[in-house]
């Protein structure tokens, strides 16, 4: 089926199918753009949320290497005790048994007292220059591997800071470094022993890091904690990104947020792993809560909108119901509406009310006159079919109004009295000269009516000197310039549009302008239209034909002509003679 056969089928269809396709075609297209929409609204809210997410989930990261560092200062300041650099000192020079364990027993006060104002520490320990320990706190026994291993690593720093991972035989994370001698008064470098920190680094991360997900710390080959950890952390490590600080991975079938943050001072990494719906399943919830919502209301106003299609169009099938009755002649049937049934007091409604009227006034004809009248009661029907009468155009106008007036819609009724007088005085054609001053009262009622439509958007001003109001005139030459300034200048533009009418009296005539502030008029366009190089597109009354009148009325030198020279809009200007007066 081609697009043309399409349209013929659209064209030809009921209108309130025409208007169910119409609605659920406008919601559908809005409801997708709006999803479209909010999918890419939330795309941007979904990144600053995992990036805000993952700062916060490293700021425990953060303070667990800010404590890391404060234990690492922990021991330079062991180490760089004057106090401590003279025990050692003395120790290493073959004191007596007795001084021996007295340096030593000062010695492990001093680490006792240590190691107590730490809560994430297992022990100090000092290895002196000859082999003998020194300890203080919770002491785990090593064997001459394990104590050999530890020398050899401190030994590897030359007096800066190591570290030694948990394995199976020990679970802390050691701190250890060579002390060497650096007196005021012997500033040597001589080796004075090691110095061993043992850190509990289970009740430090557990202490700091969240309570949500797995906090994971690892080296370039070794995992630091936890001791046994829960994921594949090598796959994990080699897939991340490291400049983005975060990813969504999927593990063992369960997505997991990860954020991580490097260490410039160990160069360890931390991984923050938590279940991904854990942590955003509100904003899950809201993100599908949205997308049913907007389903939801398509649904309801789709319905409602067939429904409003229905009861627009029940009325206008119930009328032609009638109509077919009556053009079979049944005029009884037609005029049977629903008992009861109250007529809406719209356009449909009046439409019933005035066929029903019309019905019953026929039928009452028909009976009357059955056998000598009916041929030309049919003639005097179809003559008013064929017509509009003026006077029964004002008349309704004037029921309308009244109408208004009584349902207190000023609006209507301003709009229906100005449309009433731009009527009369447009039919009318016994005086095609009239006064300056009538026929600006046709433009404020053709105005009146146009404000009620475009509001603020038409601003109009009229600056025409009071001597001038008596002046003949062209009955309808203002007001179809009006008419083009609001086609071809406020329709074509979204913002406010200004028009002007002004006069003015000078030794040559008299001179009206038609201002407005909208694109304007391509230059030498009224020279074309006279030549005919270019036809325009408007039913109404055109320029050519104002300026022919006001030419057959006042002679050759006057007329309308286009103001190109205007900075702005375009301004038409008519040109009238002195001295007609009414």
């Amino acid at each position: 089926m081609g697009l043309r056969s399409v349209l013929d089928t659209y064209r030809h269809m009921k209108i309130k199918n025409k208007l169910s396709i119409l609605i659920t075609m406008i919601i559908a297209v809005s409801l997708a753009f709006t999803i479209l929409i909010q999918q890419y609204v939330f795309s941007i809210y979904d990144g600053q949320i995992y990036d805000k997410s993952s700062r916060v989930l490293n700021l425990s990261s953060t303070a667990i290497e800010t404590e890391l560092k404060r234990l690492q200062q922990l021991s330079y300041r062991i180490l760089a005790e004057e106090q401590v650099q003279e025990w050692l000192t003395s120790l290493k020079k073959n004191p007596s048994d007795y001084d021996r364990l007295i340096i030593s027993q000062y010695l492990v006060d001093r680490l006792i007292s240590y190691s107590g104002e730490e809560p994430y520490l297992f022990s100090i320990q000092i290895m002196d220059a000859k082999g003998n320990e020194h300890e203080g706190g919770n002491i785990l026994r090593m064997d001459a591997e394990r104590k050999r291993h530890i020398l050899n690593v401190a030994a590897e720093g030359n007096g800066e800071n190591r570290w030694i991972y948990p394995d199976s035989n020990d679970s802390a994370l050691i701190a250890t470094r060579e002390i060497r001698s650096f007196h005021k008064t012997n500033f040597d470098l001589d080796y004075l022993g090691t110095l061993v920190i043992r850190i509990n680094i289970e009740k430090l991360v557990r202490d700091i890091a969240p309570e949500e997900g797995d906090v994971l710390i690892v080296s370039d080959e070794h995992v630091i904690f936890p001791k046994e950890p829960s994921f594949d952390w090598s796959r994990i490590t080699k897939t991340m990104d490291a400049g983005k600080g975060y990813e969504i991975q999927k593990i063992n079938g369960e997505e997991y947020f990860i954020a991580q943050i490097q260490s410039l001072n160990t160069g360890w990494t931390y991984l923050n792993i938590t279940p991904f719906n854990q942590i955003f399943d509100r904003i899950i919830f809201i993100k599908e809560m949205v997308v049913f919502v907007f389903i939801a209301i398509f649904v309801v106003v789709i319905l409602l909108g067939i429904r409003f299609s229905y009861s627009l169009t029940r009325p206008i099938d119930e009328l032609m119901v009638r109509m077919k009755l009556a053009e079979k002649g049944n005029f009884e049937e037609a005029n049977l509406f629903p008992p009861g049934g109250q007529v809406a007091m719209n356009e449909i409604g009046l439409l019933q009310r005035s066929f029903r009227f019309m019905i019953e006034r026929i039928n009452t004809l028909i009976q009357e006159n059955y056998a000598n009248r009916l041929l030309i009661k049919e003639t005097e029907f179809k003559a008013l079919q064929s017509q509009i009468n003026p006077h029964f155009l004002y008349n309704t106008l004037e029921s309308i109004n009244w109408m208004a007036k009584v349902n207190r819609q000023s609006k209507i009724s301003e709009m229906v009295e100005a449309l009433a007088y731009l009527l009369r005085h447009s039919v009318d054609l016994k005086e095609p000269i009239i006064t300056l001053g009538e026929e600006i009262d046709i433009v404020r009622s053709y105005v009146t009516i146009q404000k009620i439509r475009f509001e603020e958007r038409l601003v109009f001003r009229l600056d025409v000197p009071e001597e001038l109001m008596s002046r003949a005139i062209p009955k309808l030459t203002l007001q179809p310039l009006m008419e083009n300034a609001i086609h071809y200048a406020l329709e074509s533009i979204i913002e406010p549009c200004e028009i002007t009418i002004r006069g003015w009296s000078t030794e040559d005539g008299i001179f009206l302008a038609v201002d407005d502030t909208g694109p304007g008029i391509p230059g030498g366009l009224f020279e074309r239209l006279r030549s005919g190089e270019v036809t325009t597109k408007g039913k109404g009354i055109g320029l050519l034909n104002i300026d022919d009148r006001i030419k057959l009325a006042f002679g050759e030198a006057y007329g309308i002509r286009v103001d190109e020279s205007a900075k702005q809009g375009a301004t038409i200007i008519l040109s009238l003679p002195k001295g007609q007066e009414e």
